[in-house]
């Protein structure tokens, strides 16, 4: 289980940031930064996690418990057309830039969940697997997927056939199937390796 035991030595504001959907066909990349509470709330340290071992309702209810614990959240994201032209791992860098500017505050210290940094002028520290590790990466994480998911389901309700309420965009076999009888739209990656391979 993730713990705070990484920002508490690092000291002053840490924002922990995530991003989500490198791997879908369709959609942008989106990440979050999260700023937690100094004092946590422990019902909200319980709802935090890596948000892919989380059902939609507890995602869902844990950034309801975050904005109501005055977290302070920054999103940003990438579009279609910047993941074609920067490649899906700039574009993602680019989004989590973004997060962070979108900030109330600039953070004295930036914890990124990966291996690699995002070209952040602030003091930045990966970590491996920090979803799991980090409650404010794990706040991220959450924040991050809640949203784009959402962002998907609102694109769902007007490109019905690809499936993207349910599958959020990814390589699914309703998805991959879509755009075969009815050919992408402008919101897939036409440049993308995946989606090539559907015409091939």
């Amino acid at each position: 289980m993730p713990d705070f035991s990484r920002e508490a030595a690092l000291g002053g504001r840490v924002a922990g940031v995530d991003e989500v959907g490198r791997g879908p066909l369709a959609g942008p990349v989106l990440a979050a930064a999260v700023v937690l509470p100094a004092v946590l709330p422990e019902k909200l340290t319980a709802m935090l996690d890596d948000s892919k071992k989380l059902t939609p309702k507890k995602r869902a209810a844990a950034l309801l418990a975050l904005r109501e614990s005055k977290a302070e959240i920054g999103v940003g994201a990438a579009s279609v057309a910047e993941i074609y032209r920067l490649n899906i791992l700039h574009a993602s860098f680019l989004a989590m830039r973004r997060a962070v500017a979108a900030l109330p505050l600039v953070p004295d210290h930036v914890l990124v969940d990966g291996n690699k940094t995002p070209g952040i002028a602030i003091p930045c520290t990966t970590l491996v697997g920090g979803d799991g590790l980090s409650l404010s990466i794990a706040a991220a994480s959450i924040v991050a997927k809640e949203i784009r998911d959402r962002l998907m389901r609102q694109l769902d309700a007007r490109y019905p056939h690809y499936g993207w309420a349910k599958n959020a965009g990814y390589a699914a076999a309703v998805h991959r199937a879509a755009i075969l009888e009815h050919g992408p739209c402008p919101h897939h990656r036409r440049g993308f390796g995946p989606l090539l391979q559907d015409f091939i």
